[in-house]
């Protein structure tokens, strides 16, 4: 039951998918339908072929790579209505054309329904096991294409649904649907891609014309540019490029060009025809609008996730005359149960966080509780990755104690008997380093 509980929202999900592409293509309802659930247990198939066949992120990478590709295809679609909308004539065609083609329903869907069926597989925690919540989400799936029809009569006539409407909905749903699943996130992601893409540009601008080593200019540049060096920066950079796709289409519709009535001498006519026109583009405003809210309620998912993170309490440890930091691989804690366990190491007034995990590969691994580009806000674990909390970066374990990106910063240990030795004056000049930039750009920001 917990399971099912869960998959609430990619069942609702599916069911808002098959009630947008009955409604884009009324006239193929059976090709819908037939090619919906089809594609939807192709993508529940084809999910657990590549959790059976990879291993890691592997699988979750192609998932989202299809999530990707479909919203960058949302925003060609979007800049070519923008670019069409004078020629509404031909627009209408097309979009005559491609609501009753077959082979557009059948692709389409098709297409759609195999995302949302590996997005909703990927809820469900285990390739092999857990049988019953597969066949649960496939019967629920089943139930749910066959009773669409039956609420797709029910929607009023004047619910249109053009193309690119149709299109921005559908890439919505499938966002939202895998926004409540870390590993599949595109917001957070986003975000901090063009929170870095900030951060590199002033950085590199900076170094290039000397400012940072200008002894009078130094402050008060930092003091103005500081906020650039935000997470909120990054964030109202993704919601622009999250939101303007679907923005686009309902201006292109807005804007459209009404039928000529220059050819009617009836003035009563021309305005009954003028009316209609106007009509009949306020009703298909309604989907881009409808797609403008399921973006903003996966942007609220993406950022507040119902998601507990294992971030323990960091422990003091503390120094031999030596200089050596040794901790325990079993005691209190057990290195090897594959948690993170984070410490604390006070030397005077300085002071270093770091934590000790072992990967999925058996292998233990000591790194600093931050990384090279973002604040020291740390990290939490979540299954099968760490979260960086500042910028929402999910790092694959088995990639956590590789440099790079917002990849912790790895410190030397050795493992000597029982116990990991680290060297104390490493891990202090290793944070300081690390965190030296990032916490400049803090006080600059105040």
């Amino acid at each position: 039951m917990a399971i099912l509980y869960k998959l609430i929202p990619h069942l609702l999900s599916w069911l808002g998918i098959l009630l947008v592409l009955l409604r884009g293509f009324p006239v193929r309802r059976t090709v819908v339908t037939v090619t919906g659930i089809s594609g939807f247990l192709l993508g529940v198939a084809g999910a657990l072929l590549l959790f059976r066949a990879f291993q890691g992120a592997t699988p979750f990478w192609i998932i989202k790579s299809s999530l990707g590709v479909g919203f960058l295809c949302l925003w060609g679609v979007s800049v070519a209505t923008v670019y069409c909308s004078t020629g509404r004539g031909a627009m209408l065609l097309w979009g005559e054309r491609f609501a009753t083609g077959s082979l557009s329903a059948g692709a389409v869907t098709g297409i759609t329904a195999i995302v949302a069926g590996a997005v909703s597989a990927c809820k469900i925690p285990g390739a092999d096991g857990n049988a019953l919540a597969y066949m649960a989400l496939v019967l629920s799936a089943c139930a749910l294409t066959g009773l669409a029809p039956l609420l797709e009569k029910l929607l009023p006539a004047s619910f249109k649904v053009s193309p690119s409407g149709m299109l921005a909905t559908l890439v919505a749903l499938l966002l939202f649907s895998s926004s409540s699943i870390l590993r599949l996130d595109l917001f957070s992601p986003l975000s901090m891609k063009v929170m870095k893409g900030i951060h590199d540009f002033v950085h590199q601008f900076m170094e290039s014309i000397l400012i940072p080593d200008h002894l009078f200019v130094r402050p008060v540049v930092w003091k103005y540019i500081g906020f650039l060096f935000g997470k909120e920066v990054g964030f109202w950079g993704g919601i622009v490029i999250w939101f303007t796709p679907a923005i686009l289409i309902a201006l292109a519709i807005h804007f459209e060009r009404l039928p000529s009535v220059a050819h009617i001498r009836q003035g009563a006519q021309r305005r009954r025809l003028l009316a209609a026109a106007i009509r009949e583009r306020r009703y298909r405003l309604f989907i881009p609008a409808l797609a403008l809210l399921i973006f903003a309620a996966a942007a609220y998912q993406s950022s507040f996730p119902s998601v507990e993170y294992w971030d323990p309490k960091p422990l003091p440890v503390t120094a031999t005359p030596s200089g050596e930091i040794i901790i325990p691989k079993r005691g209190e804690v057990d290195l090897e149960d594959g948690k993170l366990h984070k410490y604390i190491f006070k030397q005077g007034e300085r002071e270093a966080r770091f934590f000790v995990l072992m990967n999925p590969a058996g292998e233990l691994t000591v790194d600093l509780d931050a990384c090279a580009i973002c604040k020291p806000d740390g990290y939490g674990q979540a299954e099968g990755t760490v979260i960086c909390y500042y910028c929402k970066t999910l790092i694959p374990l088995e990639t956590v104690g590789k440099p790079g990106g917002c990849n912790p910063v790895p410190v030397p240990f050795a493992e000597r008997g029982e116990g990991v030795v680290i060297d104390s004056m490493t891990l202090i000049n290793s944070w300081g380093a690390t965190v030296k930039a990032t916490v400049r750009a803090k006080e600059g920001a105040k």
